[in-house]
Formats: structure tokens, C-alpha cells, sequence
């Protein structure tokens, strides 16, 4: 029974260990750009566009269809970054569990 409470013990410290992990992807912020910066969208941790910003140039006429594809190549990049910060933070809660193939987490 020993080890069945040390397994507990470790599994509640996980818990926390992955709650303070969920809270800090939350806080997480990344910045995606696109057409050499004449496009930047930033991402919080949830997913959620918190700010776009556009070079002034791309306000002229006719260049909507431009400011379109530059938004969506910078919002994919924010995606991608935010992806990696979101399991790097998972993977350094899960420690030595990381990469484990256990029934209900998340894979790393």
C-alpha cells in the first residue's frame, strides 16, 4: 500500500502541476506575421485574435484581396507558434510522464 500512496501523492502533484500549466498557456500571448511584417496578429493562449495590426500601405484600393491572404499566412503562423508554446508548456508539466501513453492526458 506504500506505493499506492506515493502513486497518489504523484498524480495530485501532476494535477496541480497541469492546472498551473493550463493557466499559464491562458496568459500565453505569440505574434504571427506575414509579408514581412506588413501584417501581425497577435494570439492569446485561448486561441482568441487579441490585436491586428496593417502597414498603412496595404489601405489601398484594390488591395483587399492582398490584406485577406496576409491576415490568414499570419494567422497561421501565430497558430503554429502558439501550438509550441502550448506543449512546451504541457510537456514541462508532465515531466517524466511526458510522451507516455496514458489513457486520458494529452499527448505531448
Amino acid at each position: 500500500m506504500k506505493d499506492l500512496g506515493s502513486i497518489m501523492k504523484q498524480a495530485q502533484a501532476m494535477q496541480q502541476r497541469m492546472a498551473e500549466a493550463q493557466e499559464r498557456i491562458a496568459a500565453l500571448e505569440v505574434e504571427g506575421t506575414s509579408g514581412g511584417g506588413m501584417v501581425k496578429l497577435t494570439l492569446k493562449g485561448t486561441g482568441e485574435l487579441a490585436r491586428v495590426d496593417l502597414d498603412e500601405s496595404l489601405m489601398a484600393p484594390g488591395e483587399g484581396e492582398v490584406v485577406a491572404d496576409l491576415m490568414v499566412a499570419a494567422h497561421a503562423d501565430a497558430k503554429r507558434k502558439l501550438d509550441e508554446k502550448q506543449a512546451e508548456v504541457m510537456r514541462e508539466a508532465a515531466g517524466p510522464l511526458a510522451g507516455l501513453n496514458i489513457p486520458g492526458m494529452p499527448k505531448f
